[in-house]
C-alpha cells in the first residue's frame, strides 16, 4: 500500500473525507496527538485500525465528532446525562473524552464489546473539518504502532505506519502533546480513567465530586477489563528501558551520575543538565512546567530511539497535581511500571 501525504487545505481535507467514507484509514491531526481514523459506524473499517497498529482487540477506541449534535444525529449513545452537558459546556471542543452508555450505531469493535462508548469533540479545526467531510463520526486511537510513543507530528506517523494506511493528513505539530483526559459518566461518581490536558481539579470545579481510578497510576488487576484506552497495557515506550526514580532533585542527580556510562541517558529538566555527568541528557523542559513537559514527552521518547545507542533512560517520577498527573501516567506506562523509590532505600 502507498500512503498518501496530504496537507491541511480544502482539497486534501475532502480527499481524506472520501477515503474515510469508503472504509479507508487516514491519520489526522488533533490538538492532543495524531489519530488513526476510520468510520466509527463501519466495523470492518474499524478492524483495519487494530490490524495496522497491531493493537489488542480488547482495547476500546474513542469516537470523534465535529459537533455536539452528532451524538444524537448518529445515535452514538443511549442517553446523554446532565453531567455530559455540563462538561461539554466547559471543555468542548477540547482534550476531554466522555464515556457514556453506547447507542445502536457503535460496533463492538469500537467498544471492545463493552456496553459503553467514549466520545470526544476535538479542538483542532482540521480534525473537525475531516469529520464533516467524511459525514460520519470517526474512531481514532493514536496513529502509532501499538505500545510505542504516541505521534505528535505527521513525520512520527509516517515513521510508524507508512505503507500500512491510506493517508496521513499533515496538520502541523500537536499543541497539547498527550492524549485526552478520559472520564466515565456511567459510575455513581464520575471517574477519571486517563488523565490529560483537562485536569482533575478542573473537572471537580464543574462536577464537584470526581474520583480518580486506581489504574491511572497502577497496573490493572489480573482479569480486570479496560474501560478506556491507555489503561491496560505497557504504552508509550521507546525501545530503550525506561526507569523511573521516586526521589528528590538532588537524589536524582546523584543516582544518575552514579549509574552513568555508555548507553545511559537521562530524561530530565533544564535545571538538571549542568549537574549531570557522563550521560546523554534529553530535557522535557523547566522543572514544574508540566504543560511544556506534556507537550514534549512523546517527541523526547521518540528521540531516544533515534539515538540508537541508548539502552537505559532514567527519569524522575513527576508530581501528580494538575497536568503533572498526565505526565506521570504516561511515564509510568512507558517504564512498564518500574519505579525505584530512593527515599525507601
Amino acid at each position: 500500500m502507498t500512503t498518501q501525504l496530504l496537507h491541511h487545505n480544502e482539497q486534501d481535507i475532502q480527499t481524506a473525507g472520501r477515503l474515510l467514507a469508503a472504509g479507508g484509514l487516514v491519520a489526522i491531526p488533533t490538538e492532543t496527538v495524531y489519530g488513526l481514523a476510520a468510520d466509527a459506524t463501519n466495523g470492518e473499517a474499524v478492524a483495519r485500525i487494530f490490524a495496522a497498529k497491531g493493537r489488542p482487540m480488547d482495547n476500546p477506541l474513542i469516537v470523534h465528532i465535529a459537533d455536539f449534535g452528532d451524538i444524537r444525529r448518529f445515535s452514538l449513545v443511549r442517553e446523554i446525562p446532565e453531567t455530559a452537558y455540563a462538561l461539554a459546556n466547559a471543555f468542548w471542543p477540547g482534550p476531554l473524552t466522555m464515556i457514556m452508555k453506547k447507542g445502536d450505531a457503535i460496533p463492538d469493535a469500537v467498544s471492545a464489546g463493552l456496553d459503553t462508548v467514549a466520545v470526544r469533540l476535538p479542538a483542532h479545526p482540521v480534525a473537525r473539518a475531516v469529520i464533516r467531510a467524511a459525514q460520519t463520526p470517526l474512531a481514532a486511537p493514536s496513529a502509532n504502532l501499538s505500545g510505542s510513543p504516541s505521534p505528535t507530528s505527521a513525520q512520527h506517523v509516517m515513521g510508524d505506519l507508512d505503507g500500512k494506511i491510506d493517508a496521513v493528513l499533515d496538520g502541523g505539530d500537536c499543541a497539547v502533546g498527550l492524549e485526552s483526559t478520559v472520564i466515565t459518566l456511567v459510575t455513581e461518581v464520575p471517574r477519571v480513567l486517563r488523565p490529560g490536558g483537562v485536569t482533575v481539579e478542573q473537572l471537580r470545579s464543574v462536577l464537584g465530586e470526581v474520583d480518580v481510578d486506581d489504574a491511572v497510576l497502577h497496573r490493572l488487576a489480573e482479569g480486570q477489563v479496560a474501560a478506556s484506552p491507555g489503561m491496560k497495557y505497557k504504552h508509550y515506550a521507546p525501545k530503550a528501558n525506561v526507569i523511573l526514580l521516586s526521589c528528590t532533585d538532588s537524589e536524582f542527580i546523584g543516582y544518575v551520575n552514579s549509574h552513568a556510562g555508555s548507553g545511559v541517558a537521562a530524561l530530565c529538566c533544564d535545571e538538571d543538565i549542568p549537574m549531570l555527568r557522563g550521560v546523554m541528557t534529553i530535557s522535557l523542559g523547566a522543572r514544574g512546567d508540566y504543560d511544556t513537559q506534556a507537550h514534549r514527552l512523546f517527541d523526547c521518547l521518540r528521540r531516544i530511539d533515534g539515538y540508537g545507542s541508548v539502552q537505559t533512560v532514567y527519569s524522575r517520577l513527576p508530581a501528580t497535581d494538575g497536568v503533572g498527573l498526565a505526565v506521570c501516567n504516561r511515564l509510568i506506562r512507558a517504564a512498564g511500571f518500574e519505579v525505584i523509590y530512593l527515599e525507601q532505600t
